[in-house]
């Protein structure tokens, strides 16, 4: 009888511990899956209620008319793309700055800088629905190990938000 329940003992611990390690692999596996750069990862997209001509000139209107904020490049990749006779749904970029809050987070880590300056996207998908799409600043603390800068994160994380609320109407 005492061999029977040992046997019996044994046999669920080896189930349990089984188990355990089939959770622990599917955790790491989340866990490694979460932790990989996807082209969604770590960028904000809204929606826009204009029209693309009217969202971009909305957007650039509100960086020019921002003392804070200094534009530093705009570049069309639909002209791009037709200028090598290639098609592209209306598709702009704008790059743009503040030192005051970028030299903080390049001070912190400097690989922050090869997503400096700040840039916003205004593309037209198939379905010409526009979308107004930036990078989530705390995924750029995450992706640079940004440290001591939490403050200016939130700073710029509300700023985008108004700026690309303002431009797409929302």
């Amino acid at each position: 009888m005492k061999r029977f329940i040992f046997s019996f003992l044994f046999t669920l611990c080896l189930i349990s511990c089984n188990q355990v390690v089939n959770d622990t692999s599917k955790a790491e596996q989340n866990a490694l899956e979460s932790m990989e750069i996807t082209t969604q990862k770590g960028v904000i997209t809204k929606e826009s209620t204009k029209s693309f001509d009217e969202t971009y000139s909305t957007l650039i209107k509100v960086l020019e008319n921002n003392p804070n904020l200094k534009i530093i490049a705009q570049l069309d990749h639909q002209a791009n793309a037709a200028s090598v006779g290639l098609t592209l749904n209306p598709t702009k970029i704008v790059m743009f700055g503040n030192p005051n809050l970028g030299t903080p987070l390049m001070q912190s880590a400097q690989t922050t800088g090869l997503d400096l300056p700040q840039k916003i996207l205004v593309w037209q998908d198939d379905q010409d629905i526009v979308r107004i799409s930036y990078n989530d600043p705390q995924f750029l603390q995450q992706r640079h190990e940004i440290k001591d800068a939490q403050e200016i994160l939130i700073k710029i994380s509300v700023a985008l938000d108004k700026i690309t609320s303002v431009a797409s109407g929302l």
